[in-house]
């Protein structure tokens, strides 16, 4: 399932092409293919640079070769999408990963979509392209958040509607550019999970983070475990606000006091009612059918 709107309702075709840029699509001069506004250009590689603010920056060397042989027997499947630039080469927006095997693999052109897009909507469509592989990390994912939320001055929510993730996951998400560099390091790296990163948040200073993340290393311990230890340390440690939201936006909708419990990545959600009548218009509720 596509994430937002998809790359298609962000992206806007350009008119004018740069000399260097080859059209596609055998005996078909003006590069056509099936609709004029999605027009396929083979683009010099050495044409072609990456956008310094796009939200992945770490690429797995081994990853990279695995596609760069790929590339080698089927070639590129999927076009990049680019934007000129104004001394007359090119800048990613999307399909930087694929850009990099191909000099790994030695070609010379890629296949690629050249767009007019501004700022605000060239890192929306990284953003989603990368959301839709898997292909951030959580910081690289709160980094590109954060973006849109102070650069572009987008709303929690706003973002939440063109990535197609609720708000409580951007703000969470966030959250974890406030941990400690080390620790932060380690969620890059994979050496830590997302929702231990979000453990560690329940601790109230960077020391009392960096203490327990340090003794993290050594055992074999559970987001459960380590939520767990996190309480023992800090009592007074507040509830997960996925949670806290979550349960509030249950009870608006359903107009009763619900309660959700949670346990690692498991929990139970508790609807209460007080009358047979007000079942039926629960269940009519949840269900979207009359009972």
């Amino acid at each position: 399932m596509s994430l937002g709107r998809g790359l298609g309702a962000l992206i806007a075709s350009t008119t004018n092409r740069q000399k260097k840029v080859y059209a596609t699509g055998g005996s078909s001069a003006s590069g056509d293919i099936g609709d004029p506004a999605q027009k396929i250009w083979l683009v010099p590689l050495s044409e072609i640079s990456p956008n310094p603010k796009q939200p992945r920056q770490h690429f797995s060397e081994e990853g990279l070769k695995e596609l760069a042989d790929s590339i080698k027997t089927h070639g590129i499947l999927q076009p990049l999408i680019l934007s000129e630039k104004s001394d007359g080469g090119y800048e990613i927006i999307a399909g930087e990963r694929r850009w990099r095997a191909a000099r790994l693999a030695g070609l010379a052109t890629v296949p690629a979509m050249i767009k007019v897009l501004p700022e605000q909507a060239k890192l929306e469509v990284s953003l989603i392209e990368n959301l839709q592989r898997e292909d951030l990390n959580p910081v690289e994912e709160a980094f590109a958040y954060k973006r849109l939320r102070d650069e572009f001055g987008l709303s929690n929510e706003a973002i939440s509607a063109k990535v197609g993730k609720s708000s409580p996951v951007i703000i969470n998400t966030m959250r974890l550019l406030t941990l400690p560099e080390e620790a932060l390091t380690a969620l890059i790296e994979g050496r830590i999970s997302r929702s231990q990163a979000r453990a560690l948040l329940g601790l109230k200073t960077p020391e009392e983070q960096l203490d327990m993340f340090h003794s993290m290393f050594g055992k074999k311990i559970t987001s459960f475990e380590l939520e767990r230890e996190v309480r023992k340390r800090n009592p007074a440690a507040r509830r997960d606000p996925n949670v806290s939201y979550l349960e509030e936006k249950l009870r608006e909708k359903l107009g009763t006091k619900v309660s959700i419990s949670q346990k690692g990545e498991r929990g139970t959600i508790s609807i209460s009612y007080f009358s047979r009548e007000e079942l039926k218009k629960l269940i009519e509720k949840i269900s979207g059918e009359s009972v």
